[in-house]
């Protein structure tokens, strides 16, 4: 049930009349699963969320009359197979619907590459371009394939972060041994892996996207297809150190078992959040929308966290706080100033926020027809199945729409991802029209002329998209019924994404495991006793995967059995 108007202010009062063992800021996917978790484990919970419905990024929204989109994240594949299976996601209505082939990019020159996961048809796609690569290409996905499998342990496991609050013996030594355990199965995983293929984990987390794709094959489209899992979502080139680690985040993932498989959900992205509110409100948790948390409270005689303040002025008390906000806006906007130590909220100030990333949802009322295909209209072809790369013949075509927004100047060739769902998903478009995602880089958050705020040069940005499309698809543009857009002020302002950053900050070396959010405090732990982040910003990062949140539970299950 979702509550809004009148009703949010009287559900939100409702919560203040006793005091929870859980307050959940936040009802995106993370907040919602750690929420699901807490109240599987028999603790009150309350989930407080600004928005009208809940979901943070992944949700589904009727912008169009009669189209429905997933309005910021827009695939599946990364949502931890734990979570799915222990939650039943399942049987709380989440359906996944597989695409096959899962990666198209068109030519100007009239020749095509599709990527899925039928070998025989990578193997002849590939050759067209070069035999050697279509050898190599099964490689060099078994390679990645054994190092998303070292991955598994560390993104289901919180970090063996040193403990800042632990003055018993006992304590200390439970801390010591759970640290040693970790470091032990990491360290039979390398030796497992063996020199070699450890070595190679390492050129790979280490390098420019562009490095270990050159490595590996000759061919440019091949590599510019590969090599936007690299930059997505990111402000990062092909040519950035350790662009290489995102290209594996991006390929980590799994649909019902089968690695690397992206799928589109039925009813769309909100579908995702749904099914796991609705594990969490099975479990006992309180979900309120409309429910805007002002500030975070503190017991000033103590340190410790006893609850949150609403912009209504509502207070609700608890035991702990678990915050699903970016690290920026919990412990900057939500923790009272001059309550946090100042190294720490200078770390904090000074991570990476930037984005580079517009979303564009369109409603269309027909497909477009690639030139370099046979039209075939009205209906689909594999070419709008999977993920539809344009302006991107070429890793030095991204690069150097990379250099363009560093200048604060919006691509002039963005780097496109267009994908189609309703060619799979017949419950959000009407019959016959379909709705098309658009993930744009790269668009400065600050423009070096003028702002985003201004209409004129909005729609020329996204006029500018749509022609390029159009070079590949004529017609496009003739298409188009209407569109939502959100460049990175917009997802900031909407979703509260600091920066716009999709992730809740950069997914670079320097702020991953041991380092995220900073240094020192990687365990969902703060500063602040009882106070606990368990969104994206938090290990292992961005994506809809969920682990954040359930690994945040588990260590506030831990800290109140103790």
């Amino acid at each position: 049930m979702a509550f809004r108007g009148g009703f949010a202010s009287s559900a939100a009062a409702s919560l203040s009349k006793r005091k929870w063992d859980a307050v959940v800021v936040g009802g995106g996917h993370n907040g919602l699963t750690a929420a699901a978790y807490l109240a599987r484990s028999g603790l009150s919970v309350a989930v407080l969320e600004k928005r009208h419905l809940v979901g943070g990024a992944a949700v589904t929204e009727e912008i169009v009359p009669g189209f429905r989109f997933s309005r910021c994240s827009y695939l599946q594949s990364l949502l931890r197979p734990s979570v799915i299976q222990e939650l039943e996601l399942g049987r709380h209505g989440l359906k996944l619907l597989r695409r096959n082939p899962s990666s198209f990019t068109p030519c100007l020159d009239g020749r095509y590459l599709l990527l899925g996961p039928d070998g025989d048809l990578n193997h002849s796609e590939i050759a067209k371009f070069s035999k050697k690569d279509a050898m190599t290409y099964p490689r060099y996905e078994k390679q990645l394939q054994k190092f998303c499998e070292f991955m598994d342990f560390l993104l289901d496991s919180s970090t063996p972060e040193i403990r800042h609050d632990v003055p018993s013996l006992l304590g200390q030594l439970k801390a010591k041994l759970h640290s040693s355990a970790f470091w032990s199965r990491c360290l039979h995983r390398v030796v497992n892996l063996g020199q070699k293929d450890t070595l190679d984990f390492m050129d790979l987390l280490l390098s420019p996207a562009s490095k270990v794709l050159n490595n590996w094959f000759e061919t440019e489209v091949l590599k510019a297809t590969l090599a936007t899992d690299a930059v997505i979502g990111s402000m990062a080139s092909v040519h950035t150190p350790g662009s290489g680690y995102v290209l594996l985040h991006h390929v980590m993932g799994e649909t019902d078992g089968d690695r690397g498989v992206w799928s589109y959900v039925e009813g769309g992205m909100g579908s995702v959040s749904l099914a796991i509110s609705n594990a969490a409100r099975e479990a006992g948790a309180h979900i309120v929308t409309d429910a805007e948390v002002a500030q975070i409270i503190i017991n000033e005689n103590t340190g410790a966290v006893t609850g949150v303040a609403l912009v209504d002025g509502t207070e609700v008390h608890s035991s702990a706080v678990l915050s699903s906000a970016t690290p920026y806006r919990t412990f900057v906007e939500l923790v009272p100033p001059n309550v946090l130590p100042e190294d720490f909220i200078c770390a904090i100030k000074n991570s990476d926020y930037s984005s580079g990333t517009t979303k564009i949802n369109l409603a269309v009322d027909k497909l477009p027809q690639f030139q370099c295909c046979k039209p075939n209209p009205p209906q689909a072809g594999p070419q709008h199945i999977g993920t539809i790369h344009i302006g991107s013949e070429s890793m030095e075509e991204i690069d150097l729409a990379y250099k363009d927004a560093l200048t604060g100047v919006p691509s002039r060739r963005p780097l496109i991802e267009m994908t189609i769902p309703s060619v799979l998903d017949r419950t959000i478009s009407p019959p016959g029209q379909h709705v098309i995602n658009l993930f744009i880089q790269y668009t400065p958050y600050k423009l070096s002329e003028g702002s985003w705020k201004d209409a004129n040069i909005r729609e020329s940005f996204a006029k500018r998209c749509f022609s390029l499309i159009d070079e590949y698809a004529p017609g496009f543009c003739s298409s188009i019924v209407g569109y939502d857009m959100l460049t990175p002020p917009d997802l900031e302002k909407e979703f509260g994404l600091t920066g716009g950053n999709i992730f809740h900050g950069a997914m670079g070396l320097d702020s991953l495991f041991l380092l995220r959010p900073v240094k020192g405090w990687s365990d969902y732990r703060t500063p602040l006793k009882g106070l606990y982040l368990c969104g994206s910003g938090a290990h292992p990062g961005g994506g809809v995967m969920g682990a954040p949140g359930r690994n945040a539970a588990s260590i506030v299950i831990q800290d109140m059995r103790s």
